[in-house]
C-alpha cells in the first residue's frame, strides 16, 4: 500500500519523506486556504519537493471550467495529478483528460456506484471517503470492499484511493481490503507509529544496558 499525505503544509510533507513514509500528496481548496498560501504556487511547491503523484484540485465546476483549470493544474509539474470532483461534468472532463493523457483524481466518491463510472470514465484514482461516511452512520469500509471488488471483477486500471482517514484502524482495515493508496493526515501517520509497548521495551532495553555501566564500543 501506498501513503499519500493529505495535508498543503511543507514542512509536515519533508518530515514524511525524510521518514520514508510518503510516496505521494493529495490536497485541496480548504487545505491550502487554512495554510494561507496562494493556490497553484502550492502545488507546484509540493510537486517539486515530492517525487510521487500529487493530487491538485480544480475549483470548477462546469466542464469547460474544469479542463482549462485541469490543464493549467496538470502543466504545473508532471508528477501533478488533476483531482475532479465526482459529478456528470467532472466526469466527462476525466474522459477528456484521459485522452489527453491527464492523470486524474476522482474525488469526493460515497458509492459504488460512482466509483463504477469512475473507473469506465478512465479515472487514475478514485478517492472513497470513509470518514465521512462513517460521520453519517454509514459504513465506510464497506464501500472500499465494494470498490477493491469491482474494480478486481473488471480488471479496471483505476486505483482505490482512501481518503477521509480518521485513525490507524482505518489505514490497517484498507490495506487488508487491498485498497491501492491510503491518504491520511499528518498526525495519523505518527499515530501508525505508536504502541505502548514499544515505549516500554524500549526503556527498559536502554535500563538494562546502563546498569552495565558500559559504553556502545565496550566488548
Amino acid at each position: 500500500m501506498q501513503f499519500f499525505l493529505d495535508t498543503a503544509e511543507i514542512q509536515e510533507i519533508q518530515t514524511g519523506l525524510d521518514w520514508g513514509m510518503v510516496d505521494g500528496v493529495t490536497t485541496n481548496p480548504s487545505l491550502i486556504a487554512k495554510s494561507g498560501r496562494p493556490y497553484l504556487p502550492t502545488v507546484q511547491a509540493i510537486a517539486k519537493l515530492v517525487p510521487g503523484p500529487v493530487s491538485g484540485e480544480v475549483l470548477a465546476t462546469e466542464y469547460n471550467e474544469i479542463l482549462t483549470q485541469g490543464r493549467r493544474l496538470s502543466g504545473l509539474a508532471e508528477n501533478v495529478v488533476v483531482k475532479v470532483p465526482l459529478t456528470p461534468a467532472g466526469l466527462r472532463a476525466v474522459a477528456t483528460f484521459k485522452k489527453e493523457g491527464i492523470r486524474t483524481n476522482v474525488t469526493l466518491c460515497f458509492s459504488a456506484a460512482q466509483a463504477l463510472l469512475a473507473a469506465k470514465a478512465g479515472a487514475a484514482y478514485i478517492s472513497p471517503f470513509i470518514g465521512r461516511l462513517d460521520d453519517v452512520g454509514e459504513e465506510g469500509m464497506e464501500l472500499v470492499d465494494q470498490v477493491v471488488t469491482i474494480y478486481h471483477n473488471y480488471g479496471f486500471d483505476t486505483k482505490v484511493l482512501v481518503a477521509s482517514v480518521r485513525s490507524p484502524i482505518h489505514i490497517i482495515q484498507a490495506a487488508s481490503l487491498g485498497a491501492d493508496v491510503a491518504t491520511l493526515p499528518f498526525k495519523v501517520l505518527e499515530q501508525l507509529y505508536k504502541h505502548p509497548l514499544t515505549d516500554v521495551g524500549l526503556d527498559r532495553f536502554l535500563a538494562d544496558w546502563k546498569k552495565t555501566g558500559k559504553n556502545f564500543e565496550e566488548s
